[in-house]
């Protein structure tokens, strides 16, 4: 029961229960209370927008400049892609599909909340943007000059800020979503979309697979190589991945799918990429996202994001996910930056998006994983194509 308790997604379940439940029976007086907390809960986990951002993006770009070669800037150019292509792929069906999945967002029958009692405001130390290009800038230059003391100093920054992440923000997030979904309930919003939750999670299960099959056709093709002799050794990564919605807590089991998949993968790729992919390739829990945030802006707003708007968060997050946390839920937390300042997301909408996103983020997660076994068949495709003899890379993770 205790192991169950400490489970995420099963608090996010039970907030999102109770704030339901609570608010289809909570009065006014109740519903100020309800709307205050929110609002001060809303704030604090705001205010950590930015630094998370710093925390994971310029830290995450010094490793990389300090591993430079030539097989690294092919494996982080793979990994890109196949999540900005992922992203994209979950855009046009999330144009083709969403419109049809009967999403009322209709709001001249809503119940109106109550007023704040008081406003705690937490102001962002710097803008959501401004955090962005200033991680870029700072890991890039720490690079180019070699700065190993700001380095250390940005690494020891990540695990601080990784510290805020898993003590401060993941613990109350089941109490900010069950406020959350207080309010939504009070309002009638959410019991009218239930059934369309329902479909999403099933339409992006479906995304998973179509395009892990198009990576491992991709990865056959370009390896010249049988991609079912390496995908039907990932069974027991992805169960893995399913149980533990973790990347880095597979990577044990997901190495030793890959090395049962020789000559079709080569052991200094799958001991160089697998490590690599297992912290940079998002690309399920990318279309996952996507989706996912269109679906709610629909529900929320009453419209799906521009195009223009969704393009440039596809290519962004292809960037965030190489410096998402390590923690469930960590691709959308690291891009809450994105969905506030590029598609204008509430405090609503955020706590929708992490709810919905963590409760099905074990499928994301084993998504990603079999989906480095695609990669790093194009990695062995490359080196063999190229001539580059089996080497000793060694990545620090």
């Amino acid at each position: 029961m205790k192991k169950l308790w400490n489970s995420l997604p099963f608090r996010l379940l039970l907030g999102v229960v109770a704030g339901i439940l609570i608010g289809q029976v909570a009065s006014e007086n109740v519903m100020h209370v309800v709307v205050t907390v929110k609002y001060v809960l809303g704030q604090l986990i705001t205010f950590c927008v930015p630094l998370i951002i710093i925390g994971f993006i310029a830290p995450s770009i010094t490793k990389l400049g300090r591993h430079a070669s030539r097989m690294l800037g092919v494996a982080v150019t793979c990994a890109y892609v196949s999540s900005v292509g992922a992203a994209l792929f979950a855009m046009g069906a999330g144009y083709g599909l969403i419109p049809h999945l009967s999403i009322i967002s209709e709001v001249d029958g809503l119940k109106k909340l109550p007023e704040v009692v008081f406003q705690l405001d937490i102001p962002q130390v710097m803008g959501v943007m401004s955090a962005l290009v200033l991680s870029v800038l700072l890991g890039l230059a720490a690079t180019w000059v070699k700065a190993d003391i700001f380095t250390k100093l940005l690494d020891e920054f990540q695990k601080m800020i990784l510290v805020i992440v898993t003590r401060v923000v993941i613990p109350l997030l089941p109490a900010f979503i069950a406020f959350t979904f207080c309010a939504l309930s009070y309002e009638g919003t959410i019991t009218k979309q239930l059934p369309v939750f329902l479909k999403i999670v099933v339409i992006v299960m479906i995304g998973h697979y179509l395009w892990l099959t198009l990576l491992y056709a991709i990865g056959g093709a370009y390896s010249k190589t049988n991609p079912l002799t390496v995908v039907r050794n990932y069974g027991p990564a992805y169960l893995t991945a399913v149980g533990t919605m973790s990347s880095a807590a597979t990577l044990a089991v997901a190495l030793r799918c890959a090395k049962k998949s020789e000559p079709q993968l080569r052991e200094d790729m799958v001991d160089f990429g697998i490590p690599l992919f297992a912290n940079i390739h998002l690309c399920g829990s990318v279309l996952t996202e996507v989706f996912f945030v269109m679906t709610v802006s629909k529900i929320l707003y009453g419209e799906i994001p521009s195009l223009g708007s969704m393009l440039l968060f596809c290519l962004l997050l292809g960037i965030f996910a190489i410096g998402a946390p390590g923690v469930p839920g960590g691709t959308v937390m690291a891009s809450l930056g994105l969905i506030i300042g590029v598609l204008g997301f509430k405090d609503s909408g955020t706590a929708l998006m992490l709810t919905i996103f963590a409760l099905q983020d074990s499928f994301g997660t084993a998504c990603n994983v079999t989906g480095d076994g695609a990669l790093a068949m194009i990695l062995t495709g490359y080196a063999n194509r190229h001539g580059i003899k089996k080497q000793n890379i060694q990545i620090g993770l």
